[in-house]
């Protein structure tokens, strides 16, 4: 039985998805979890595989041997020969309806995803695959994609499973409560919640630097872990985006400059003067493609159906993960010293830093990780003030005095204690019936006035 890579067994929301599409699906389809390299899927399968499954086997495509490709090249018409090899080469029992197949890294042996029509319909075994880049044009070409997968990414850690890894459970369970009664915390667990918020800030939900966070609490470890994934992240660019590596690169490389700015929008002229979104469309998909990115669009008439309104053309570019985007706006310090040094500046304020890049990005990959898609919306009238507005993010939701009907609701996320609201004040002067609850998501405690929720950044996973 091969292993997967050595990650730490950390508690994940996606497991309770695996039980689900197990108890559901009994078999009628595989599971494909996509997700960014170093997220954790293989460690996830392996331990969901370990505990609901009479035994597993898990292939890595990316280091198998060709003797194993040949049993998916060679057999696919004898299934009875093809799981009797597969059981002695991985020297493990199957048994029917009781065992787990899981195709790792599948996007290297686009074969195998091939064949998975074919064993779902045969119906002995359940099939987990994992991949990333898994649906890059590249690892696709010549397959016919089955259509028995549901599909499932495993984002990086929200904040409720970062408190879970740092065994505080009890706070977690507090911070759900609060948002859902929309009463605020006690002074001293809100300052409490609030400190564990900027550590997750700084450190981010990847699972190894959330793992090294745990049990050390070495920030300069944890940077050098964000850092590993950063260069893999690269390396994966050279590999992969055949033919526009470059303009990946230069995308990749100006994302903490451009969220840095007040609007947050990418300006495709920081690239270069003669740049149009036409020439580096791919490479936005490329990066949002391969998890490495959240790609946030404008919407350019804000109603529930938001992807009809989607203006491709107007974009802000999020990192999936803000701890890695801290290791890449700020350059490596000479010395472990230096790195704990720049992470207990910015932990305590010491350190001028953008922090509300910091916080749009954090709200930004909570949302996602919570299932929404990405949208924002923006109008600039001179000779209209009232409707030149800026709104971080707009998410489709029931509004409780529209009969639970969805409504558009506008959030605002505000990283210092002192702002304004009018453009929140100008939405929803201008769309009126549209607009359901609106968030201000800030560093204060949790409030409400009217339909106008004012929300920690400590419960944006809770939206």
């Amino acid at each position: 039985m091969s292993t997967s890579d050595n990650q730490p067994i950390l508690h994940r929301k996606g497991y309770q998805r695996l039980l689900t599409w197990k108890e559901q699906e009994q078999g009628q389809s595989a599971l494909r979890i996509e997700g960014a390299r170093r997220v954790g899927k293989s460690t996830l399968v392996e331990q969901f595989a370990q505990r609901e499954y009479r035994s597993y086997i898990l292939i890595d495509f990316s280091t198998i041997s060709d003797e194993v490709k040949d049993i998916f090249r060679n057999q696919r018409t004898d299934l009875e020969r093809f799981f009797t090899y597969l059981s002695v080469y991985f020297n493990t029992p199957l048994h029917q309806r009781d065992s787990l197949i899981i195709f790792d890294e599948v996007q290297y042996f686009p074969t195998a995803r091939a064949f998975i029509k074919q064993l779902v319909a045969d119906g002995r075994y359940d099939y987990i695959e994992t991949g990333s880049l898994i649906s890059i044009r590249q690892n696709i070409d010549g397959i016919l994609i089955p259509s028995e997968e549901d599909a499932f990414r495993l984002n990086p850690l929200d904040f409720e499973e970062f408190l879970w890894a740092l065994g505080e459970e009890p706070l977690a369970s507090a911070i759900q409560d609060s948002f859902h009664e929309l009463q605020p915390l006690p002074a001293a667990i809100h300052r409490k919640a609030s400190q564990l918020l900027r550590e997750y800030m700084l450190v981010g939900g990847m699972p190894k630097p959330v793992a090294d966070y745990a049990a050390t609490h070495d920030f300069a470890q944890v940077d050098r872990s964000k850092r590993r994934i950063l260069d893999l992240y690269r390396n994966d660019v050279a590999r992969f985006a055949r033919g526009y590596e470059a303009k990946v690169t230069s995308v990749f490389d100006r994302i903490p400059e451009q969220l840095s700015k007040h609007e947050k929008r990418f300006n495709l002229a920081s690239l270069s003067k003669d740049a149009r979104m036409r020439d580096y469309d791919e490479a936005f998909f490329w990066l949002s493609d391969a998890c490495i990115t959240n790609n946030c669009y404008r919407a350019a008439d804000p109603h529930v159906g938001l992807r009809m309104e989607e203006d491709r053309a107007t974009l802000k570019c999020y990192m999936a993960d803000t701890g890695l985007l801290v290791s890449q706006a700020f350059p490596a310090g000479r010395g472990e010293n230096a790195a704990n040094e720049i992470y207990r500046e910015i932990l305590f304020g010491q350190l001028n830093v953008n922090e509300g890049m910091l916080a749009e990005n954090l709200v930004a990959q909570q949302l996602r990780a919570a299932g929404y898609d990405l949208f924002f919306y923006s109008s600039n009238n001179r000779s209209k003030a009232e409707q030149t507005m800026e709104i971080d993010f707009l998410l489709p939701a029931p509004y409780a005095q529209a009969k639970a009907k969805l409504r558009v609701s506008p959030v605002e996320v505000k990283s210092t204690s002192r702002y304004g609201s009018k453009s929140l004040d100008k939405f929803k002067a201008r769309f009126a019936k549209r607009v359901g609850t609106q968030y201000v998501i800030h560093p204060k405690e949790l409030s409400q006035a009217g339909d106008r929720v004012y929300l920690p950044l400590y419960m944006a996973h809770c939206l």
